[in-house]
């Protein structure tokens, strides 16, 4: 089939690059070049590097709102344009121009968790498992129909992780559903709205850590976090970010330690942060300015951590 894809991250290269060995990609549509990373330079989305490297028409238009760019788009005459995370509404005006229409790979398992963030929203709510599903789209929000659905457990895995992971079953249930649109067998399922939950953008600082937060809360941030919104706070008034972190479920272990709320102990070479109800285990962290290391490793370089008297705190968010 005539393809035109439309995506941005790393999870939509993952879908286009396997589109590209079973189909005829003859457009590709990603968002303009961005400040990204560390260096702040404008760089270009993960879509349009694949896209360049593989000789495919790479579009970057502001808007998919101008008449020019939609004749565009009409002029490549796709049979379908697939869509992965792509960043922009697409109006009515493009959504009628493919004969096949328009299929988003949404990773969750739709009515849940409509919008920006499924994979992090998933995790914040403690869902056991989440997925992905292919949608024909239509102006809605993530309200149209689906046809191929394919799911995984959540466990342990972090955003990236779990994200990677839902990008290659993007991948295989998009190119399942093309093969039963092509041979006329796709069987479309209306979505229940009454089971609908929206998944909003990530807050700037919504990750931040805080003895306030109870250790569940605590685990679930780390897990959900990432570097465009990482898990901060400050330990022994150095501010680190939290990578892989652990809800101690034991309260004797509290007992044991006697570690308030706002402390920090290194105890049996484990370090640990008292939350609002239990404690949270710290098995990575990244210290600024230097590499991510073990918990313990860093406990070592903190003075009187053993002691239970070093605290720890939230970041003060107007200076970070």
């Amino acid at each position: 089939m005539r393809v035109v894809f439309m995506g941005t991250p790393a999870y939509a290269a993952t879908i286009l690059e396997n589109l590209i060995t079973q189909h005829e990609v003859v457009g590709v549509f990603t968002r303009p070049d961005a400040v990204r990373g560390r260096g702040r330079k404008l760089m270009p989305s993960p879509v349009k590097e694949l896209a360049q490297s593989r000789g495919v028409p790479v579009f970057c238009p502001s808007t998919l709102r101008d008449a020019e760019v939609q004749s565009q788009i009409a002029s490549l005459f796709p049979d379908v344009i697939c869509v992965a995370a792509y960043g922009a509404i697409l109006p009515a005006e493009v959504l009628c121009i493919p004969p096949y229409g328009c299929l988003n790979a949404h990773a969750s398992l739709l009515p849940h968790w409509r919008g920006a963030a499924p994979v992090e929203r998933a995790i914040l709510a403690g869902e056991e498992e989440t997925g992905v599903c292919i949608m024909r789209m239509e102006e809605g929000l993530d309200t149209g129909d689906y046809c191929v659905v394919r799911t995984t457990a959540i466990g342990t895995k972090n955003t990236q992780e779990l994200t990677a992971e839902l990008a290659e079953l993007a991948s295989q249930a998009m190119l399942t559903a093309l093969v039963m649109i092509e041979r006329g067998t796709v069987e479309w399922k209306q979505q229940d709205d009454f089971f609908s939950t929206y998944a909003e953008k990530i807050a700037k600082y919504e990750l931040y850590l805080s003895p306030e937060d109870d250790a569940r809360t605590a685990q679930r941030k780390v897990q959900a976090s990432s570097p465009a919104h990482p898990a901060r706070c400050k330990v022994a008034s150095r501010a680190v970010t939290v990578v892989k972190a652990e809800r101690e479920p034991s309260r004797l272990l509290r007992e044991k330690t006697k570690l308030v709320q706002g402390h920090a102990i290194l105890f049996e070479k484990k370090l640990y942060l008292a939350l609002s109800d239990q404690l949270l285990r710290i098995d990575e962290i990244h210290p600024d300015g230097k590499h991510t290391m073990s918990g313990p490793d860093f406990a070592i370089g903190v003075q009187n951590i053993k002691s239970g008297l070093i605290t720890w705190e939230a970041l003060d968010v107007e200076s970070h």
